[in-house]
């Protein structure tokens, strides 16, 4: 029986701390459901503990990505590889709410294309983290909901469901750091289809070190943030610009 939604986490170097985290996903999820965790090679310290917790846990999903290295890669492994529908992208640190997975999922289903956790929605938060990066997420996702009304109020938060068609049907050009839940955020604007939020609390990890690099990924997103500002496009049009991209 195909799952009702598969969950896609990329991983590096998390080992026994994915454990807890991957408890509190198959507690909460209540729909059918595949977790699919994507690791770059299988000598990541997470592979092994993956292995472990799948021999009881038919639900998981371990997987090594063959296209390079990097969190857009993983995930895009793990969109081109899951079997629902839906699919919903989080992190393995424990920082989102895995109660909010059928929530978001319903969305997708009653017809949009993303339905966004959002920090900066009415009832959303952010406990902890780095204070750069938490001002500029902010301002990113405010001030893209003020001016171009992309749907969300937190474009950059990797924390969605989308729908498997609309990712497969627009493609992923993104192929550094977790960029790509802007990306897709700003594809979807450009062609005029829906994006819903619900507000999310999104809590620092306590365990681990992010292996979010500010500096290095920024120009990534701000490459995205200024593609959200243009007039309506088709999707020839949107593959047409991510060939140019791949060109530079």
């Amino acid at each position: 029986m195909s799952p009702r939604v598969s969950v896609v986490i990329p991983a590096y170097d998390e080992g026994k701390s994915i454990v807890p985290v991957l408890d509190r996903f198959f507690e909460a999820i209540e729909s059918e459901c595949e977790v699919v965790v994507v690791v770059d090679f299988a000598e990541d310290s997470t592979y092994p503990v993956l292995l472990d917790y799948a021999a009881s846990e038919p639900r998981l999903r371990p997987l090594i990505s063959d296209y390079g290295r990097g969190p857009a890669h993983a995930i895009r492994y793990g969109f081109d590889h899951a079997a629902a529908d839906v699919v919903v992208v989080t992190m393995a640190d424990g920082s989102d709410d895995p109660r909010q997975v059928d929530e978001l999922a319903r969305l997708v289903e009653r017809g949009v294309v993303i339905a966004a956790a959002s920090r900066y929605a009415p009832g959303g938060q952010q406990v902890g983290g780095p204070w750069t990066k938490r001002t500029l997420s902010r301002l990113a996702g405010r001030s893209l909901q003020a001016f171009v009304n992309v749907g969300t109020h937190d474009a950059t938060n990797s924390f969605k469901a989308y729908d498997r068609n609309f990712v497969r049907e627009v493609g992923i050009s993104s192929r550094h750091g977790f960029e790509i839940g802007l990306e897709l955020t700003a594809k979807a604007k450009r062609l005029r289809l829906p994006v819903a939020e619900i507000p999310t609390i999104w809590l620092e990890r306590s365990v681990g070190i992010s292996n979010f690099k500010v500096g290095a990924w920024v120009p990534k997103y701000l490459r995205w943030y200024r593609f959200a500002y243009g007039g309506k496009l088709t999707v020839a049009e949107i593959r047409a610009h991510d060939e140019q991209l791949g060109e530079r």
